[in-house]
């Protein structure tokens, strides 16, 4: 890679959602393919990833999701291609709070267009809400009219449904 100023096309890519969502989760699962045990983010994770079929790296920006955390999101909007919104499934006490952030992030003029990729992530646990079940809760057909969008199931834990979000993403940001 990067052989005589032969620098990829970058991507940078927001991973956003509630703490205790699985955002890194799902990103060292995505980076090492391995499970690994993480504490809250504090701050931010940064990985760069390359798609070998497209010859694009993205850069996913894993920012943390505590509620002293969210009021600094925004500023990451800035030069993001394409924003990776994590949902706990089986956290269905904090669904509607994960609703109303999304909708706040959606709104900042730094993110219009820019497609939107949901993650019904724990799918593996009891309990955990389907994909449509959180697609009609969160309404993204109403908030998400003015941007290409796709929610897809995995499991962060196990690596279901993973590849296939991120394979999404890099068709989403071309």
């Amino acid at each position: 890679m990067g052989l005589q100023g032969s620098k990829q096309p970058e991507a940078h890519v927001l991973l956003l959602g509630l703490d205790d969502a699985g955002k890194s989760t799902l990103l060292y699962k995505l980076k090492h393919n391995a499970c690994v045990s993480t504490v809250p983010t504090i701050g931010f994770n940064v990985e760069m990833l390359e798609a070998r079929r497209t010859r694009k790296n993205l850069t996913l920006w894993d920012v943390g999701g505590q509620r002293k955390m969210r009021r600094h999101w925004p500023s990451f909007y800035q030069d993001v291609a394409a924003v990776v919104f994590v949902v706990d499934s089986a956290g269905t006490e904090r669904l509607e709070e994960a609703r109303r952030e999304l909708e706040n992030t959606l709104r900042s003029e730094h993110l219009r267009g820019r497609p939107l990729v949901v993650l019904a992530n724990k799918q593996d646990v009891n309990g955990a809400r389907s994909v449509t079940e959180i697609k009609d809760m969160f309404d993204l057909k109403k908030i998400c009219s003015d941007r290409d969008w796709f929610i897809q199931p995995c499991s962060a834990s196990t690596g279901f449904g993973v590849e296939e979000a991120f394979r999404r993403v890099v068709q989403m940001v071309k």
